[in-house]
């Protein structure tokens, strides 16, 4: 089973679990997150895979034009820098179908308690995935005109331009 991960899914898991690690850390270099790919070797392999930095580089990277992976699973911070992506981050239209998290079953059983960390306490609590934050602005403030139909109200407002 181990061989059969995805690159993708082995810099999310590298990457969360450098987030576990160190919980004080905002974000890590691609170079941090490949070392801990490396050194976890997920795919039971001493050899680190060579796709593994191009996605921590592109591939994964939410808020990149996709080339070719249109993950989103990471979040450019900074030139060099990522963390994973939450909910509301900056996403690249190309990409905003793409995966965000591995599923139990693509990853080694060992690896499942990230998926449940991430969603319980790295995402800020009260957030859900499926709402977007500026969509989610939609009818505020329609009292102030609740009594008149909205165009009328404008006008009103601009009577004395």
């Amino acid at each position: 089973m181990t061989s059969q991960v995805r690159v993708a899914d082995e810099v999310w898991i590298a990457t969360a679990l450098l987030h576990r690690q160190f919980p004080a850390e905002r974000d890590f270099s691609v170079g941090e997150i490949v070392q801990r790919a490396k050194v976890e070797r997920v795919t039971g392999t001493d050899a680190l895979r060579p796709g593994v930095q191009v996605h921590a580089y592109q591939h994964c990277v939410a808020n990149r034009p996709p080339n070719s992976g249109r993950y989103r699973m990471l979040v450019e911070t900074a030139k060099g820098r990522r963390r994973l992506f939450r909910p509301g981050d900056p996403c690249d239209p190309g990409r905003m179908t793409g995966k965000e998290v591995p599923s139990d079953d693509e990853i080694p059983s060992e690896y499942s308690e990230l998926i449940d960390w991430y969603r319980n306490e790295y995402i800020p609590n009260g957030a859900d995935p499926a709402t977007d934050p500026i969509l989610s602005l939609f009818g505020l403030g329609q009292e102030l005109w609740a009594d008149e139909e909205a165009d009328a109200y404008v006008r009103r407002l601009r009577e004395d331009w």
